[in-house]
């Protein structure tokens, strides 16, 4: 997902440029297209013959094989903005590691798809730290992957040689669709910016055996299962007025992953003003539906994965309503708001 603006790859111009000797290349959890949805091997590149050493394999982390004579890492990969998306880890993962063996870390900034001003969704519990939440963050927070990095690197005190080359005419207003450039999906499923928006409040529901849309025409754009009725699911989602967004009953036969082959009772999101979307609202509206109508079926204990924050699915599980649970995240989320305002790179 490393593209220029007019289309060409980090690699490309780096194997090409004056006094750079690329020797190696590594590919984060979907590959280096963002192509792949399943464990990545490590190989060699076809049109540079670089090795390729694969970050979602056999390892998470690079090597001191992989890291041999290399002087600095370079990262260029397109983010989603949400806290869970793996990229954001497997890019700590090489700081913490180029830290240790000082070497230099760049990080060619992009733009966060979700843009800079909102954060939102509840903080990572401190003792739930792993591969799909690196760092105590809420879902959705607001930052380039570059201002990331730059608060990893001091807050979780790693220390890296990190240079972080800023992006130009960017502002924290701007969703993908205002730089103009074209969206490059970084992984097979983010395929649009309408997607990205929906994503954190949606991608939250598949380990309590919801399809996200996987394998259909518009995944995160959809929801749904063999066991729910999409007029009766989207019927109590509207009356809830939910700023940004209209529900539509859309059953669905996903060709591949969770309910493959199944007819799923659906519903379509549609946005009607990304800017009012609160995406993690929804979850949680969502969730809270799903619950009281499929109690059999849907279970918010397994949500906790990618929420990360025990306090939220124990109110989930007691019935509490949505606005009181987004209100309960204001504390933290006002706090995180100052810690990360210290990494702002634009305005």
């Amino acid at each position: 997902t490393g593209l220029d603006s007019q289309g060409r790859s980090t690699v490309d111009i780096l194997s090409h440029a004056p006094g750079v000797q690329l020797i190696a290349l590594f590919s984060p959890e979907h590959g280096l297209a963002g192509r792949n949805d399943e464990k990545i091997s490590s190989a060699k590149d076809p049109a540079t013959g670089l090795p390729v050493h694969s970050l979602y394999g056999e390892t998470l982390r690079p090597t001191d094989e992989m890291l041999k004579g290399i002087d600095a890492l370079v990262f260029d990969v397109q983010d989603a903005g949400v806290r869970f998306y793996t990229y954001t880890t497997t890019m700590a993962y090489c700081i913490e590691e180029a830290a240790k063996r000082n070497i230099a870390f760049f990080v060619l900034d992009r733009p966060n798809p979700l843009g800079g001003e909102i954060v939102e969704g509840p903080m990572l519990d401190m003792d739930k730290t792993n591969f799909v939440g690196y760092f105590p963050l809420p879902v959705r927070y607001g930052l380039t992957i570059g201002e990331l990095a730059q608060l990893f690197n001091a807050e979780n005190h790693i220390g890296a040689d990190l240079h972080v080359i800023a992006m130009k005419n960017w502002h924290r207003n701007y969703f993908f669709e205002s730089t103009g450039t074209r969206w490059i999906p970084p992984s097979p499923n983010l395929r649009t910016t309408k997607g990205s928006v929906l994503y954190p409040g949606i991608e939250i529901l598949q380990n309590a055996g919801v399809s996200v849309g996987r394998g259909t025409e518009t995944p995160f754009e959809e929801f749904g299962a063999p066991w729910l009725n999409g007029d009766e699911v989207a019927a109590a989602l509207n009356e809830r007025h939910l700023a940004g967004l209209h529900f539509a009953a859309k059953p669905f036969i996903p060709i591949v992953g969770l309910y493959s082959g199944q007819r799923c009772g659906g519903v379509a999101v549609r946005i009607t003003d990304r800017y009012r979307v609160r995406a993690m609202s929804m979850g949680m509206e969502t969730a809270i539906i799903l619950h009281r109508l499929y109690p059999q079926q849907f279970d918010p204990e397994k949500l906790l994965l990618l929420i990360g924050n025990s306090d939220t699915i124990q109110q989930l599980q007691s019935g509490t309503p949505a606005e009181k649970i987004v209100a309960s995240w204001s504390a933290d989320l006002t706090a995180f708001d100052q810690i990360r305002r210290k990494y702002f790179l634009y305005k």
